[in-house]
């Protein structure tokens, strides 16, 4: 309905002209000002009524308002009251000068005006009293037409009237004569009986005009208004073939052609008379009717009493009704007789008038605009009480011109009202709505086929306007946001168009929530929820197209999804707020808001951007690591380069991830540190693969052997076991990465991970101090925001390498004098010095390489390798060695220098750490000093504990286990097998079938 009409133009000055061509705008379109000489041109709407011919100008349908008006109010008697100024002490009436032509007025005519008029109506309707209202009447009476500037008679109703439809008292005069001679031939006839423009045609001849021209136009305007009122415009539908209805406009088309002959018994007359009454006598049974219907057809009346109504407004405040509005229209009323109007009409078209005038005068007289919603009111009252079509017609007419303005400016309220305007708003939307309720439930059919209570149409147009106007005014911002845009694109850091675009909605919320929404909640009880999910789903999806097209974390990106964000915060506070005490808590208008997810996109771009910087850092320590040497020369640490070069990648993504203007740090710093720790825990798993372990270096155990007493140990030795190998001192400082050394610094490595990992922990929790996102809460538990795998893999990692460079050093590289050195042959020639001598130079290099706080640590792991190789050339040591009772003391001797080697004097392992790793050594070398028999009834005894009865027939032979223990099976056979004594050989060829010698 907005489109219906176009932007009104705004009020100014330009000469009067009467248009001929055109009666598409009201009679109100142009009026002169008497009071300044200039004329104001109005600019109204076109009218609601339909056009009623294109020869009848807006002069012609005044001046037969008029003449209407004054023969509807005519009477037979009655004197002209004078008027009394009001600066006059004397306020009683007195008679009127001698004028006999206003002897044809009613009294209500002839009342005089007063300056203390109190308008009932005027109060009624809401309307304020003219600022003017006493000089007002002056004017009207100095400034009247003909009156030459100088008041030559008092000013009654009737010449008030006169006055304000810019009537001259000439042709007052002549038409107050005509009807005292009308009225004169009709004694007793009321007015509706009579075809006013056919009596007024009969009374004069061109003399009683200034001069021809003068009269033919006169006669031409009454013959057009016969046309319209009984032809055009009739009272009842006319049938074609109505040979008076063809009569008539032959001769209205030769008239206008060439003026007739019009006296009283003149011939032409009589035959216009004819034609005229027998169509304006009419009916649809055949009988008569009391009145006459020449100007009582649609629009044509309307056309009429429109004019009537708009004499009511002060010809010198065009804006204003005159004071005296209450007894005007009770004279205006009295044309409902020859007009066939009735209070309903009168209410639609006064509300048009009011209405109309508003928008003529500027929009700037609110009076007007509360009246016309007042009269509208009564409207509405009058359209639920009749079904009448033509009043549907014309009410449907109105109101939609009404509306159609209305929504005109409501659809885009935003650009319509600001604060200079802003008072009218909630009449402007209450004449909409009404409006808009009336055409829907009281003239559409199909509403009324449907439940009512189906259809809210206040609150469905508010609704549409709503949307409507903030879906303009986005457009709006986008347009300016992208200008900004472009007008910064040359300054440093310019915002992106998104990002002020939410700054620009979020403040147009604000404004639709303080300013438009307290309004429009009156008819829509959630106005700024349904604002606010309108602005979002607008923003929403210029956000979606945005989004979709993001491949990377930017600072733009960045900066307009947290402006997303908060906009999306303040949209659905503002929402929530609103639908507080609406039944569903406002969860209809929460669905209307589809999330922005803007947090989560920013979160899926982190994710992106931590992967990826996670798959580099993985693909470096794959490469790196490939080429790392393990040199323990490469630096004053002792550790691996690459170990630097990763936590230097680590410190600079952590500070890269805590420097990224996201609003979610703690939220997605456990994602970085999870992918961190794995990059980590995967290095030291690299690092570690290929080291060995104990189970690497610990030789197979030989097979169960045994010697006779005879076997010269001392004399034959297995020249393959007698070969010293070089010490591998060289061998650790060689290029093998998997070298002592190179072990060494795979354990400094592990090591500097784990300080490392405590001093980037504690910066972390530092930078997320610092970080604009963090609460209290985030600093609560550890959780995301420590390394989880990584120190316990390089505990492991440590553990490992460490046991692998114990048993490497004493299984691997000194097994030329352990192995294959001591106790070969005789005992007491074979002992364990050159052993310690090679072992001391290795704890040296140790030492000197690990960090110290591993060393303790590594050189127990060797320690516990040494203690284990002992006992693994005791128990199986092969056919090489055999002991008798009395090298116990020798063998108990060797351990003992074994220990102070790890003891140093102080220097060395605690005490304890060296009894805890030698229990086991100290729990079977009593072994060694028992006798045989003592050993076998021994072994009897734990084998039969151990197998039960099944052991008493035949011993079995006890598997080898490796945990040695003075109590277990195999350790005692195994002393037994190393025992150089007769008895011994004797049990175990019995019992075993071992071979004396091998």
């Amino acid at each position: 309905m907005a489109s219906l009409f176009s932007r009104e133009r705004t009020l100014g000055y330009s000469s009067r002209r009467d248009s001929t061509t055109s009666t598409t705008t009201s009679s109100n379109s142009c009026r002169l000002s008497s009071s300044s000489g200039a004329t104001a041109v109005l600019s109204p709407l076109p009218s609601p009524f339909p056009d009623l011919t294109p020869s009848l100008s807006t002069t012609d349908l005044r001046e037969t308002a008029y003449e209407i008006f004054v023969a509807a109010c005519r009477t037979s008697t009655g004197k002209a009251l004078t008027y009394i100024p009001s600066n006059s002490s004397d306020r009683s009436p007195s008679p009127s000068p001698s004028n006999s032509n206003n002897s044809s007025s009613s009294p209500s005519m002839q009342r005089s005006l007063t300056s203390t008029a109190a308008s009932k109506m005027k109060k009624a309707l809401g309307l304020r009293s003219s600022s003017n209202s006493t000089l007002g009447t002056n004017k009207r009476a100095e400034g009247s037409p003909g009156s030459g500037g100088k008041p030559k008679k008092p000013l009654t109703i009737g010449d008030l009237m006169r006055v304000q439809m810019n009537v001259s008292e000439n042709v007052d005069s002549r038409i107050r004569r005509a009807l005292l001679r009308i009225a004169a031939g009709q004694v007793g006839r009321r007015i509706e009986s009579t075809v006013l423009p056919l009596e007024l045609l009969q009374q004069f001849k061109a003399a009683d005009f200034t001069d021809q021209k003068e009269y033919d136009a006169w006669q031409k305007r009454n013959l057009k208004i016969l046309e319209a009122g009984l032809l055009l415009h009739p009272h009842m539908p006319l049938d074609k073939s109505n040979t008076a209805a063809q009569r008539l406009r032959q001769i209205i088309q030769a008239a206008l052609n060439r003026p007739i002959e019009t006296g009283r018994n003149n011939e032409s007359m009589q035959v216009l008379r004819t034609a005229v009454m027998a169509l304006a006598n009419r009916s649809s049974d055949g009988s008569l009717f009391e009145s006459c219907h020449w100007a009582d057809g649609l629009p044509l009346n309307l056309r009429l009493y429109e004019i009537l109504l708009e004499a009511c407004f002060d010809v010198t405040e065009e804006a204003s009704i005159i004071e005296e509005v209450d007894e005007l229209m009770d004279l205006i009323k009295k044309t409902w007789g020859i007009l066939g109007l009735n209070q309903m009409l009168h209410n639609i078209c006064f509300s048009w008038v009011l209405f109309n005038r508003y928008v003529a005068t500027g929009q700037i007289e609110n009076d007007l605009l509360d009246a016309a919603d007042s009269q509208l009111a009564e409207v509405a009252k009058d359209a639920k009480t009749t079904k009448d079509p033509a009043y549907a017609k014309i009410l449907n007419s109105t109101l939609t011109a009404m509306l159609g303005w209305a929504e005109k400016r409501l659809l885009a309220y935003h650009d319509t009202f600001d604060a200079g305007n802003i008072e009218s708003m909630p009449t402007i939307v209450s004449i909409g709505v009404s409006a808009a309720k009336i055409l829907v439930e009281d003239i559409s059919n199909e509403y009324r086929r449907r439940r009512k209570n189906e259809v809210d149409v206040a609150r469905s147009r508010i609704d549409t306007y709503i949307r409507s106007s903030l879906r303009t005014a986005f457009a709006q911002l986008m347009e300016k946001a992208d200008s900004s845009r472009r007008a910064s694109r040359h300054q440093p850091n310019p915002l992106p168009v998104l990002a002020i675009l939410a700054k620009d909605v979020g403040e147009l919320a604000s404004k639709e929530k303080e300013i438009f929404s307290p309004i429009l909640k009156r008819w829509h009880p959630f106005a700024a929820g349904v604002a606010v999910a309108t602005l979002h789903i607008c923003y929403g999806n210029e956000l979606k197209q945005f989004v979709s097209s993001i491949t990377e974390l930017t600072p733009d990106a960045v900066q307009v999804l947290r402006a997303a964000d908060k906009l999306e915060k303040d949209l659905v506070q503002i929402a929530v707020e609103d639908s507080v005490d609406s039944d569903d808590g406002g969860k209809a208008i929460i669905r209307e808001m589809p999330p922005f997810e803007a947090e989560g996109a920013i979160a899926n771009m982190v994710k992106d951007w931590i992967k990826t910087r996670i798959d580099r850092l993985k693909e470096w320590v794959d490469r790196n690591l490939q080429q790392e040497v393990w040199n323990p020369q490469a630096n004053e640490g002792g550790f691996a380069p690459s170990a630097v070069e990763v936590l230097r990648i680590i410190d600079e993504t952590l500070d890269a991830f805590f420097q990224l203007p996201i609003p979610m740090h703690p939220a997605l710093l456990p994602d970085l540190m999870s992918g961190l720790d794995r990059c980590l825990q995967y290095y030291v798993s690299k690092a570690k693969s290929g080291c060995g372990s104990r189970n690497t270096y610990v030789p197979t155990m030989p097979a169960l052997t045994r010697c006779t007493t005879a076997t010269k140990w001392g004399k034959k030795k297995d020249k393959s076991h007698s070969t010293k190998r070089n010490s591998q001192v060289a061998t650790m400082n060689g290029d093998n990465s998997f070298g002592v050394l190179q072990l060494c610094v795979r354990i400094n490595t592990f090591q500097r991970f784990r300080t490392e990992l405590e001093v980037l922990e504690k910066r972390i929790i530092t930078l997320l101090r610092n970080s604009e996102s963090a609460h209290v809460e985030d600093f609560s538990n550890g959780l995301g925001k420590k390394f989880e795998i990584t120190p316990a893999a390089c505990v492991e990692g440590i553990q490992q390498v460490s046991e692998a460079v114990g048993y490497r050093i004493i299984f691997h590289d000194l097994s030329p004098v352990l192995w294959d050195g001591l106790y070969i042959g005789e005992p007491s020639s074979s002992r364990i010095e050159p052993f310690l001598q090679e072992l001391e130079k290795n704890l040296t290099i140790i030492s000197n390489t690990v960090n110290e706080r591993v060393r303790t640590r590594i050189i127990a792991d060797i320690m516990r390798a040494s203690f284990d190789g002992f006992l693994l050339v005791l128990l199986a040591g092969g056919p090489s060695r055999a002991f008798t009772q009395q090298d116990s003391q020798i063998i108990e001797d060797d351990f003992k220098s074994l220990k102070d080697v790890f003891w140093a004097n102080g220097d060395g392992l605690p005490v304890d750490v060296i009894n805890k790793y030698s229990t086991t050594v100290r729990d079977v070398l009593p072994l060694f000093r028992a006798d045989a028999d003592s050993l076998i009834e021994r072994f009897r005894r734990s084998t039969l504990e151990t197998y039960g009865s099944s052991a008493k027939s035949r011993l079995p032979l006890p598997p080898t286990s490796g945990q040695w223990n003075p109590t277990e099976p195999n350790t005692l056979l195994r002393v037994l097998c190393y025992r150089n004594d007769e008895a011994a050989s004797k049990f175990l060829k019995k019992t075993y079938n071992l071979p004396k010698k091998l």
